[in-house]
């Protein structure tokens, strides 16, 4: 280096520069005239450390930089966006253990009080009820989750403007019963109370955040885990609704953030229920349940085609379960066409339900029976899911951008059109026409007794004075009698929809009922006991000659 360095500088000289002076303040002769400079290495940096901060800060700055000099502008500026960057992607690959050790971390430096209330105040504001935490929110790192241990949760009239606080679940259910008597005691506002209220406390809630289902405004929860369930449901303030009211117009409208959970489990749960028009108080049990995913949007939809459920409703045993079969598949196929279409099969059964509970406030032969007990078993073919490929998204994209073009120039150009001309009606996609659920449904009614009134307008003259003589003979008789019926619903009818009711099945199912007239299968079930009857008759009577043959022959061997 350094020959080369004063060939340079000779070769400056024979340019012409004449000037020794000149030669010597080149920049490549005055780094030949420079002391050899030794650079340090790790070890004689470490060796010259003074503490342990020292040498931990010598190994850092070798490991990144690979010297002991003083980090720049650049390099600073480089660590603070890959720390950033660290963060992000920690934040959605591992939502829960980032905000675990956030959650600890808020633990140690604030009061318990702080976090909590943080907490229940996003959720009093997304749910709209009062929320109290009687313990502090941990996370639980050998599980992965985030526990949340005895948390009330109420619904009651005077919490339009719902606090959330950290206490005993005593506290307020007292707090929420003097907000009541103070709002009955001021006349100035009337709050509506039409409406579901409770009091709810649970045991144990584990939790996993996913950051990918809020940022596409599925909310942050990806599997929840409760156990520990108790509580009242107080129904009473509910008034009838109008009959004229389409039950459809109370499903739900989506919104940004309605959650999605993909893993829902829930144990032991313990409610009692208070229904309107003085209807006796009965519990409701859930002894486990497992769903494969809980949406809000299609809350009903979700918990009938549970993988596995198990509880009572009025002492009478419900469970939900995938059908069994003798064969391979629990169903057989005549062609591999119906596998793609049809997800799982599940049953739904129900034993000895008390008749009153589905003909209450029913109009029609169906509410003239006023005892007995109902064993239902409904078989619900579930279809296959939607394409989620991004094809599908962009395509669906696409028709709804079409669809909105479109109708926004059909608007324009009606304005113009004064042409006689009737609406047509939406097309649906046909993909989500295409997707429907079966439900094969047999209801057997045991033991039942009925009263035919004198006066009905629900029965034709000749009808009335057959259906009399039977309904005498099922109330003098222990009879058993089957409905069977099939169902068949689009899924896009359960969007929004919270409840057998605003989902339109009871409807179809009353309706479906009813095509098979109620006095044909009581008329059915006279002729089947009277045949029954007669088969008893003939076997009893050949059974007596049978003995009395056998005597015979043994009194015969005897006397000879």
């Amino acid at each position: 280096m350094a020959r080369e360095q004063r060939s340079k500088g000779q070769e400056y000289l024979k340019q012409g520069n004449t000037d020794p002076d000149a030669a010597n303040q080149h920049p490549h002769y005055l780094l030949d005239r420079l002391p050899h400079i030794h650079r340090p290495t790790k070890e004689e940096l470490l060796a010259a450390a003074t503490g342990f901060w020292h040498r931990l800060g010598i190994r850092f700055k070798w490991f990144s930089i690979r010297s002991g000099r003083p980090f720049n502008t650049d390099e600073i500026g480089a660590f603070v966006s890959w720390v950033f960057i660290g963060h992000v992607i920690w934040i959605i690959v591992g939502t829960t253990t980032f905000f675990s050790i956030a959650i600890f971390t808020l633990n140690t430096v604030f009061a318990q009080e702080t976090l909590a209330g943080w907490v229940g105040n996003y959720l009093t504001k997304s749910s709209g009820v009062k929320v109290v935490f009687e313990s502090a929110i941990v996370p639980k790192w050998g599980d992965g989750v985030i526990t949340f241990r005895n948390v009330f949760v109420s619904r009651r009239p005077g919490q339009g403007k719902a606090n959330v606080t950290k206490g005993s679940s005593t506290s307020a259910a007292a707090a929420a019963a003097a907000a009541r008597k103070k709002e009955n005691g001021e006349a100035e506002e009337q709050e509506d109370t039409n409406y579901t209220q409770y009091d709810i406390s649970i045991d144990t809630i584990n939790v996993t955040l996913s950051f990918t289902k809020w940022f596409n405004g599925k909310g942050p929860l990806r599997d929840v885990d409760m156990k520990g369930v108790r509580g009242v449901v107080d129904r009473t303030s509910v008034q009838p609704s109008d009959p004229s009211i389409d039950p459809r117009s109370y499903r739900h409208e989506h919104n940004t953030g309605d959650f999605e959970i993909d893993s829902f489990k829930l144990e032991d749960l313990l409610v009692t229920v208070y229904q309107p028009n003085n209807f006796r108080p009965f519990s409701v049990s859930i002894y486990s349940c497992e769903l494969p995913r809980l949406r809000k949007q299609f809350l009903f939809y979700d918990l009938m085609s549970a993988n596995m459920m198990s509880g009572s409703f009025d002492d009478s045993l419900f469970t939900i379960h995938p059908r069994q079969a003798h064969n391979h598949t629990g169903i057989r196929f005549d062609d591999q066409s119906d596998e793609a279409i049809w997800k799982k099969h599940s049953r739904i059964r129900v034993d000895g339900l008390k008749i009153d509970h589905l003909n209450r406030g029913v109009e029609g032969p169906f509410s003239w029976i006023h005892e007995g007990n109902v064993d239902i078993v409904a078989d619900i073919m579930f279809p296959n899911d939607e394409d989620g490929s991004i094809a599908k998204v962009m395509s669906d994209f696409y028709d709804r951008m079409e669809a909105t073009v479109s109708h926004g120039y059909l608007h324009t150009t009606h304005q113009h059109d004064t042409s006689d001309h009737h609406e047509k009606p939406e097309v649906k996609d046909a993909s989500e026409a295409d997707r429907f659920i079966i439900m094969d449904l047999r209801v057997h009614m045991n033991d039942v007794r009925a009263a035919v009134p004198i006066f009905t307008r629900d029965l034709s003259y000749v009808n009335n004075a057959l259906i009399r003589p039977i309904v005498a003979y099922i109330n003098s008789k222990r009879t058993f009698i089957p409905v069977n019926c099939r169902v068949v619903k689009r899924i896009s009818e359960f969007d929004g929809s919270w409840t057998i009711f605003d989902s339109g099945l009871l409807e179809d199912l009353s309706r479906e009922v009813e095509s098979t007239p109620t006095y044909e299968a009581f008329a059915r079930d006279i002729v089947d006991g009277k045949a029954r009857t007669r088969r008893l008759k003939k076997v009893g009577l050949w059974t007596i000659q049978l003995a009395a043959q056998a005597l015979f022959i043994g009194l015969a061997g005897q006397l000879a």
